[in-house]
């Protein structure tokens, strides 16, 4: 038995979990996990659901699908478990996120496939290469950037990347570049969103005398880190602690943070509802 992961989103209206089972019916599926939800506010349905099926053709399985839903005019995706989700990284000059990401994914626990790692700097180069990876330097600077981003694009399309992970990468993307890839660009914003903005937030946060730091991993849109918010996680700190060890803690929570967000992303436990996640865990 092949099994499949489908997510569904559209308005919300009666009928639209019957014509879903009927169509995984139609395609000899037997359904073994299930979560959806409706938001009365946005008036929009979204649906995760995974099933086994004999067919072993996903586009067989789809179109049975699709043509049971089709009166919803739903957004309708189905894949085969197996087939992973392509991840680009970027990073710039701290390694740590870069690390745990390799790490997990090396072990198995980050069900993504790495085509390459991206970076402004060449810093990183034979921490990629010691995972096998192959890095690609990619210089910004205010004026190169349009070029820079041209050929990142080149690349999304040249290794069919499904999603860019933003391994703390200090360049700002472009309006231009997030409108062409909405909701498959992740980013970790070293703080606990909304909150201390600019530089050195660790640094704001203890001149404030903060009781908790953490950290928000993102979807990136054209407003400065206001993408809708997918993970988020906090630390409690004391008095005692000073600025630079809430440095530390605060590595150690961009890390799980991020790992948890693209983990969520690549198992397709995510849905867009306007500036918000639906998050199917």
């Amino acid at each position: 038995m092949q099994r499949y992961v489908l997510t569904l989103r559209c308005a919300d209206r009666p009928g639209i979990v019957r014509a879903l089972a009927d169509g995984v019916v139609a395609a000899q599926g037997n359904i073994v996990e299930n979560a959806q939800f409706s938001d009365p506010a946005t008036g929009m349905f979204a649906m995760r659901t995974c099933f086994e099926s004999p067919l072993t053709e996903a586009r067989d399985v789809r179109d049975a699908i699709a043509d049971a839903v089709a009166g919803f005019d739903a957004e309708l995706m189905v894949r085969p478990e197996e087939q992973r989700r392509r991840a680009l990284l970027m990073v710039s000059k701290f390694d740590h996120c870069l690390v745990d990401l390799l790490y997990r994914w090396q072990i198995g626990e980050l069900p993504v496939d790495i085509p390459l790692v991206v970076s402004n700097h060449a810093d990183l180069a034979p921490l990629a290469e010691r995972y096998g990876i192959p890095f690609v330097h990619l210089p910004v600077t205010r004026e190169t950037k349009p070029d820079a981003e041209g050929k990142l694009l080149a690349l999304i399309d040249e290794h069919r990347v499904d999603v860019v992970v933003l391994a703390r990468y200090m360049q700002v993307l472009s309006d231009e570049f997030c409108a062409r890839l909405p909701g498959r660009i992740i980013n970790i914003h070293h703080s606990f969103l909304p909150g201390f903005k600019g530089a050195k937030p660790y640094h704001q946060a203890y001149e404030r005398g903060v009781k908790i730091i953490g950290a928000t991993a993102h979807y990136v849109t054209g407003d400065l880190d206001e993408g809708p918010i997918i993970e988020q996680d906090v630390v409690h700190v004391g008095h005692a602690q000073t600025a630079e060890d809430l440095v530390a803690l605060g590595r150690d929570v961009e890390r799980t943070v991020l790992a948890r967000a693209v983990r969520l992303h690549a198992e397709d436990r995510l849905a867009l509802n306007g500036s918000r996640t639906i998050v199917f865990r």
